[in-house]
């Protein structure tokens, strides 16, 4: 079947799925669609943006949904694939092992058609997870942990890295509330474990590293409970910090260390909202770490280690907002938006680049605060996409996005 002649056959589907769910007949579905009732499905079988929008509203679907539903063209389980689920599961970790997101994804689709009880299906959800959440797609890995963790697999081991993925989904997307629940369920389950496995004791060093990054990320939303807080922060980043050290001792995974040196990073910056390190001695600390990756692209630093450099960059930039005059922020920030959006471009890491785009937006903030006049930004093509990237990325980002946009001026007309 051609594809045009397969999504006909959906659109048709779904208009008569909606007929039924309305009981509407056939003339008053294509009234409400504002179709001729002989002519709702295009010949072409490619909707048009209204169609979809009809069908979703008549439906109680998102248009996103109806949309993957009609244009994503799956084959049956298991039609053509040959190889078997662990091979096909090795390959997605070698995958991901090497940064192959999109291959990874491709493969978690094959594993797909070849499992077959609750645990692989299960284990096929957390790959996805992991090819989602390299290719920045973060509701995406959320969906996947969500199914994965719904399907009824009651081993621990894969329940509670599925657990530990959704708690630092939630995380990435700054859903607070639900990430710090998610991860202090985890924690209470597994820090009573008497005997934990390898990927058990990765799915409590993670969660540790959300509940305490969590926290840290409240500072400024609740400053009326700073000290709990950043205490609570603390507690849990350090013990991150020794769970990742053990295993990277222990399976010789610089993944580990580099998770370990990130939650390092976020110490300094609860230390200094503390009291117990000053502002200033500590951003001078952050920076002359930083001369390990002069660059960002240098082979001899990569994966985990590489991305721990740009959330210190992070880590620094929050400090010098919290804790600077208006004259003093400037220098250091600039430095550290730049250097966290050089490393977020050499991993393709969109998290960090949502969060150098948002500071430096800050900074600019100040500027325009402290002379009144609004700082023109200055964007090449390429950061003119990667703003767009982040824009549907990080629903929270958009506001911000637009900001800058407009700020470059790059929706001026000209005669």
């Amino acid at each position: 079947m051609q594809k045009s002649d397969s999504q006909k056959s959906k659109l048709s589907c779904f208009v008569d799925l909606a007929r039924v769910y309305r009981g509407w007949s056939r003339t008053e579905l294509s009234r409400v669609l504002g179709r001729d009732p002989s002519k709702i499905i295009p010949e072409s079988g490619n909707p048009k943006l209204d169609l979809l929008v009809g069908l979703a509203e008549a439906l109680d679907w998102s248009v996103g949904d109806v949309a993957e539903s009609v244009w994503c063209d799956r084959e049956a389980p298991g039609s053509n694939e040959t190889c078997q689920f662990k091979e096909l599961s090795m390959e997605a970790l070698s995958a991901h092992k090497t940064g192959r997101y999109q291959d990874m994804l491709g493969v978690a689709r094959r594993m797909r058609m070849v499992a077959s009880t609750p645990r692989e299906h299960a284990i096929t959800c957390n790959r996805e997870v992991g090819a989602w959440d390299g290719l920045g797609r973060y509701p995406r890995a959320l969906e996947a942990s969500q199914e994965g963790l719904s399907i009824g697999c009651n081993d621990t081991d894969v329940q509670a890295m599925l657990q530990a993925n959704l708690a630092n989904a939630h995380y990435t997307l700054w859903h607070l509330v639900e990430a710090k629940t998610v991860a202090r369920d985890l924690i209470e389950r597994l820090e009573a474990a008497s005997n934990r496995s390898e990927s058990m004791r990765v799915a409590l060093g993670m969660a540790h590293y959300v509940r305490g990054n969590v926290a840290r990320r409240q500072l400024d939303s609740e400053p009326a409970l700073w000290e709990r807080l950043a205490t609570e922060s603390g507690e849990h980043l350090r013990r991150s910090v020794e769970i990742h050290l053990d295993l990277a001792a222990e399976f010789s995974n610089a993944s580990y260390e580099g998770i370990a040196n990130t939650s390092k990073g976020g110490l300094l910056e609860v230390d200094v909202a503390l009291g117990r390190s000053d502002p200033f001695s500590t951003i001078e600390t952050i920076t002359r770490e930083l001369e390990q990756v002069v660059d960002p692209n240098d082979e001899s630093i990569r994966g985990d280690m590489l991305e721990s450099w740009g959330w210190w960059s992070i880590f620094g930039c929050n400090i010098a907002l919290r804790h600077l005059g208006q004259t003093e922020v400037h220098r250091p920030m600039a430095i550290l938006t730049n250097k966290a959006g050089e490393i977020a471009d050499a991993l393709g890491n969109w998290s960090l680049r949502e969060r150098a785009f948002t500071l430096e937006n800050f900074r600019r903030q100040r500027i325009a605060d402290l002379t009144g006049v609004e700082p023109d930004w200055f964007l090449d093509e390429e950061e003119i996409r990667t703003i767009s990237g982040t824009m549907g990325r990080f629903p929270g980002f958009r506001d911000i996005g637009w900001r800058i946009l407009n700020a470059a001026h790059i929706f001026d007309t000209h005669s």
